[in-house]
């Protein structure tokens, strides 16, 4: 699996963020199926040369975003709710379009707003 894994250490951008966005970008392609067991943190992080601390808080910010979970002893593995995330952030839009109306905002003013965010967030 580590093949499907390159980190940057130049990047800026902090290892287990890249480790994140990859193995989610690898689970919403299909390039990880759902119900794929992933490695140990430990044993993953001596794979990629990483301390155990940085695959665990992918790990961590993984399961919290739904694309992975966690089921005890019998290991992590690539979440079957594939929506999870979707629905999260289809919940977080419904609460900022209900908080731009309360603030009296036009539909063109928080439209507005929430695609400058996206630039921001996605580089574009």
């Amino acid at each position: 699996m580590t093949d499907m894994i390159v980190l940057d250490p130049d990047s800026g951008i902090a290892p287990y963020e890249q480790l994140r966005a990859r193995l989610a970008e690898l689970a919403r392609s299909g390039a990880l199926p759902v119900g794929h067991r992933l490695p140990t943190v430990r044993g993953f992080a001596e794979e990629l040369g990483l301390a155990a601390n940085t695959v665990a808080k992918a790990y961590r910010a993984l399961e919290a975003d739904g694309v992975i979970e966690t089921r005890g002893r019998n290991g992590t593995f690539v979440a079957a709710a594939g929506g999870a995330a979707e629905q999260r952030a289809a919940a977080a839009a419904r609460s900022y379009a209900e908080t731009a109306e309360r603030l009296g905002l036009t539909r063109e003013q928080a439209l507005s707003l929430a695609q400058d965010a996206l630039r921001a967030a996605y580089g574009g």
